[in-house]
Order: C-alpha cells, then structure tokens, then sequence
C-alpha cells in the first residue's frame, strides 16, 4: 500500500516545476542573447556592406574629401540616431527602434566608408577578423563569468568620457605619440565594456522576460554591443591599418 502521507512525493512535484521553470527560464535567455546578436551582426554587416559599396561607388571621396555641408551630415547623423534611440526608447515602439537601429547602421556605413579611403582592404579585413576573434572571447567571457563587473561600468563610462576629451584636445596638438596612447587605451576600454555590457544585457533579461519592453530590449542591447565592437575595430585599426600609397 502506498504510504499517502509520505511528504517525498509533494517535494519532488515543486522540486520538479522549479526545474520546469528554470529550463524555461533558461532557454527564454539563450533564446534573447541570440536575438541580441543577431541583430547586433547584421547590423555590423550593413555597415560594412553600405560602407564598401558607397567607398567604391568614387562618391565618398567626392563627398567626404570634398567641400560643402554634406560630408558634416554624414559625420554627424549616426550620433542622431544614438541619442534618439537612447534617450527615446520608452517613447518608441518596437518597430519604430528596430528601423532606427537598421537606419543607424546603414548611415554608419556612410561615415566609416572614409577608411577604405585611408587603409588598405586586407589591413581592414585583417583588424576586422581580429576585433571580431576578441569581441567573441570577452562577451562569452562576459557571458558565462560568475564575476560581478558592474561596478566596472562607473570607471569604463568615464574612461570612455576621458577619452573623448583626449581626442579633442589631440586636434589641436597633433601629436603621433598622444593617439598611441589614445589608440591603446581606446581598445582596452571597448574590451572592457564589451564584457561589461553583455553581463549587463543577460542580467536585464529577468526584467523584460514575457513584457512589451523586450523587443526594444534587443534592439538597445543589440546597439550597445555593435558600439563596442565598431568603437574597438577603429581603436584597433590605428594600429593594425596599412596606410595606402
């Protein structure tokens, strides 16, 4: 006869719906960061594409190299875009961030197509394949490290701040030595963040699991990750780059 008051039967039950919800849980997760880097490669692939094409077409040369206000838009559009879709995402639907973000990565191949114009293609393709090899191993590392890195975020954000300034002020002076240095300390920086931002976006998925607030979710964690990786390919090109003749 079966002993009914034995309490094993009720743990196993709860013990069991725990593991049911934790799978589910998990595999919600997996199913996020793989959006997240789905749109984070496509759009890094559109820039690319958008950027060889408009550099070989002669009319970035013409454009970027040339007097008149266009070459300032084109500078200047993608830092648009990052703001409205920073500082508007509540505001924005899903759909409306996910055409900024491809809108983003599109006006962005406009401005990098300047390097096709400065570096030589198999030093652009060598650095890309290299920043991309790195970009990989810090966000798995991000990924699965049991480290807390938020209270890295504090120091990279201003280091990136510093930064900023630095290359400012090297505008005016010119100095090889001092965009060595801002070079290097750049690809550190975006390393670090990297890491950082990829911890961050897995840790706000418990947040937006099952809300409307998801799919904007993606697309932002999606931008942060393209950022980092674009911000670390340009640091490292400096000095991976082969100038052309």
């Amino acid at each position: 006869m079966a002993n009914w008051s034995d309490p094993r039967p009720g743990i196993a039950g709860f013990g069991g719906v725990a593991a049911s919800r934790g799978e589910a849980f998990d595999a919600g997760l997996r199913s996020y960061m793989l959006s997240v880097y789905n749109y984070m490669a496509s759009g890094v692939l559109l820039t690319g594409v958008v950027a060889m094409l408009f550099a070989s077409s002669g009319f970035a040369y013409q454009v970027l190299a040339g007097p008149g206000i266009l070459k300032y838009v084109i500078m200047f559009a993608p830092l648009v875009f990052v703001m409205v879709l920073s500082f508007g995402i509540q505001r924005l639907s899903t759909v409306a961030a996910q055409a900024l973000y491809w809108a983003y990565a599109a006006v962005m191949g406009l401005s990098l197509s300047s390097i096709f114009l400065v570096y030589t293609q198999t030093s652009i393709a060598q650095t890309f394949f290299a920043t991309a090899a790195a970009f990989a191993g810090l966000s798995l590392w991000g990924y699965t490290t049991k480290k807390d890195l938020s209270g890295f975020g504090t120091f990279l954000i201003m280091g990136v701040v510093g930064l900023l300034v630095a290359s400012l002020i090297n505008l005016f002076f010119q100095s090889s030595t001092m965009n060595l240095v801002i070079s290097f300390v750049g690809v550190l920086l975006f390393a670090g963040l990297t890491a950082y931002d990829t911890q961050k976006i897995k840790s706000i998925y418990a947040y937006v699991a099952g809300t409307d607030m998801m799919g904007k979710s993606v697309v932002m964690g999606a931008l942060n990750l393209y950022l980092d990786f674009i911000n670390m390919f340009l640091f490292l090109l400096r000095f991976m780059g082969g100038n052309r003749d």
